[in-house]
């Protein structure tokens, strides 16, 4: 976490440790299981919703659509409309959005890298 010392001079809108602030809002808004599987499914590619949906197994079409929402509200995916009969919609993850694509791949990484570990842990604690 951060510490006061490296927000001294930052906006109290950037303290993620503030209810009210502006970034534990956003920390909130993208640090969810449906957002983080989103972004790692666009990754570099565009991909249509019905191929998002797809790629992210398990997600209903209210919490796609609702995280899609989200993302592009924040500027983190950008949304194309295609005129064509009917609509085709794609979705890509803007700049900052295949920066936080960086964060999300080391947390995938660090999943896999501890899986074993938790298995473990799991089993000790749930016997």
């Amino acid at each position: 976490m951060v510490t006061k010392q490296l927000l001294k001079g930052l906006p109290e809108d950037a303290d993620l440790r503030r209810a009210d602030s502006l970034a534990r809002e956003i920390f909130s808004d993208v640090a969810n299981k449906w957002a983080l599987l989103i972004i790692e499914a666009l990754g570099e590619r565009t991909l249509r919703f019905s191929e998002l949906r797809n790629e992210v197994e398990g997600v209903s079409h209210k919490m796609l659509t609702q995280n899609l929402r989200m993302l592009e509200r924040n500027g983190l995916v950008d949304r194309e409309v295609h005129p064509t009969v009917p609509p085709r919609v794609e979705y890509t993850l803007t700049e900052p959005g295949r920066g936080l694509r960086t964060a999300v791949d080391a947390l995938c990484g660090w999943t896999h890298e501890h899986l074993g570990h938790i298995e473990s842990a799991r089993g000790r604690f749930d016997v």
